[in-house]
């Protein structure tokens, strides 16, 4: 019984707070006196001569990598005063018989098992001369006198081999582009 009474009071002893700012009652030890920032591993004291070796490994006219720019951000214009036309992103697939009638392959009727993206882009007014496009891998810029399209795709298309279609009937340009999806592999 007198273990326990002992116990109780060390436990008091430690659960009694009492203010003072005497350095007596600082942590005497330096494991004591460890904080958050002690964990880890110690970091380098030289941090400026690693950067400065990194920025003369580079070019030293270059502000940024390429990878810092995202794709597409040099083609917005805020004080551009033309509008967007009017446009759509539709998915195509190529479906075989076996696809249709038989459902032996792995394809199914969402996005993920598609190829190609179609863009149709509608722009009353225009002539096939006055359109400027430039088809990147995330990006399609499309521009004319009337009109400014910068749209960010969904997917990653192959940009290289992308085709485009005028409908002067109809004042609509139809882009066709290629998907390159990582996990393609998978779905067909």
């Amino acid at each position: 019984m007198d273990c326990f009474g002992s116990q109780l009071k060390n436990l008091a002893d430690l659960l009694n707070v009492q203010e003072s700012d005497s350095d007596e009652d600082q942590p005497k030890s330096s494991l004591a006196r460890m904080g958050p920032g002690d964990l880890g591993p110690k970091r380098k004291t030289s941090n400026s001569d690693a950067k400065s070796d990194e920025i003369n490994s580079k070019n030293s006219k270059d502000i940024w990598d390429e990878g810092d720019v995202i794709e597409g951000a040099e083609f917005d214009d805020a004080l551009d005063p033309r509008p967007q036309p009017e446009h759509e992103i539709v998915y195509r697939q190529a479906v075989t018989s076996e696809d249709m009638f038989l459902q032996m392959g792995m394809k199914h009727a969402g996005t993920a098992s598609c190829e190609d993206m179609i863009v149709k882009i509608k722009l009353p007014g225009t002539q096939l001369a006055d359109i400027n496009i430039d088809v990147k891998d995330t990006f399609l810029d499309c521009r004319t006198a009337k009109y400014k399209l910068g749209l960010f795709l969904p997917h990653p298309v192959d940009g290289k081999n992308a085709k485009a279609q005028w409908d002067g009937n109809q004042e609509k340009l139809t882009v066709i582009m290629r998907m390159n999806r990582p996990y393609d592999f998978v779905n067909f």
